[in-house]
């Protein structure tokens, strides 16, 4: 008896221990995003007293002045574009891809399987600079021949540099929640008739949605906040950025000029979309990172 007590009382405070934790993570997380949000409606002259103090009311004006004096709103219309169309591509390649490779045995899979695992161990970080020199010889190529470049400073190609980078990780998570599901459906859509396209596009991928939405999701917060690459090859001047580069263009020139809320309004426009894509599919993660495929 006084064992199961101990017992008892053991995970009790083993649960508060674990509560105790993750609210101060928790806090750890939320004080300073808050924080971000209130500085943002604050007027300049509130950033000399106090720090945590509440905003004496509502300064829309720095939004305003982000999104159009500091071109906010052009730099966030490049990142939508870019990210839109590396998620495009992204899933028009990986999912078939991820799909033959758990699904069907050919020669050379294993080679390829063994590829895009090596390219789980790649920081992309560290091929910058060769992608850089790649496409920059490319666009000489492409000058002395056209008369004209193409791949540098270019929203559509660094989409694909995107992509392209984001394509091991993404079909190594998607094979292995296709190799749980059960050969069971395709066996019956071809009993029906159904070709190998049309199992993979209306019974396999519906079955995997919510493992397409953390990829979409994982990728898209990759995409957005992504500012090694998108600096390194939108590196003019004149030419168009996306928008974490034209935010830390925003807080060197805010900075200088001692215009707080407008840069911590830039830093909001830039933290919004993750924030609501996330609250919009936190339940369709939670059951792509912890489902399986057949249960029973």
């Amino acid at each position: 008896m006084n064992a199961k007590r101990q017992d008892g009382t053991g995970d009790r405070l083993y649960k508060i221990f674990i509560y105790v934790i993750l609210g101060l993570l928790a806090i750890s997380i939320l004080v300073p995003v808050a924080w971000v949000f209130m500085a943002s409606i604050k007027e300049n002259s509130e950033f000399y007293g106090n720090p945590w103090t509440l905003p004496a009311g509502f300064y829309w004006q720095n939004f305003v002045d982000a999104w159009n004096a500091a071109n906010m709103g052009s730099y966030m219309l490049n990142s939508v574009l870019v990210t839109a169309l590396a998620l495009l591509l992204l899933l028009l390649i990986a999912l078939p891809a991820s799909y033959c490779l758990s699904r069907f045995q050919f020669r050379g899979r294993k080679a390829l399987n063994i590829c895009f695992m090596a390219g789980l161990f790649i920081n992309v970080n560290y091929i910058v600079v060769p992608v850089f020199l790649m496409l920059r010889d490319g666009d000489v190529w492409l000058k002395n021949v056209f008369g004209s470049s193409f791949l540098l400073n270019n929203l559509v190609v660094l989409a694909v540099v995107y992509a392209s980078t984001a394509l091991p990780f993404t079909i190594y998570l998607l094979s292995g929640y296709f190799q749980t599901l059960a050969h069971d459906y395709e066996e019956a859509a071809y009993i029906d008739g159904a070709g190998y396209g049309t199992t993979m596009w209306k019974i396999i991928f519906p079955m995997a949605k919510p493992s397409i939405i953390t990829v979409i999701l994982f990728n898209f917060l990759s995409f957005w906040n992504e500012y090694i690459i998108s600096m390194t090859l939108m590196s003019s001047s004149k030419g168009p950025k996306t928008l974490p580069v034209g935010l830390l263009n925003l807080m060197q020139a805010q900075q200088s000029a001692a215009q707080y809320g407008i840069m911590y309004a830039g830093l909001v426009l830039v933290m919004l979309p993750t924030l609501i894509l996330y609250i919009c599919v936190q339940n369709q993660l939670t059951q792509g990172m912890t489902m399986g495929g057949l249960k029973g």
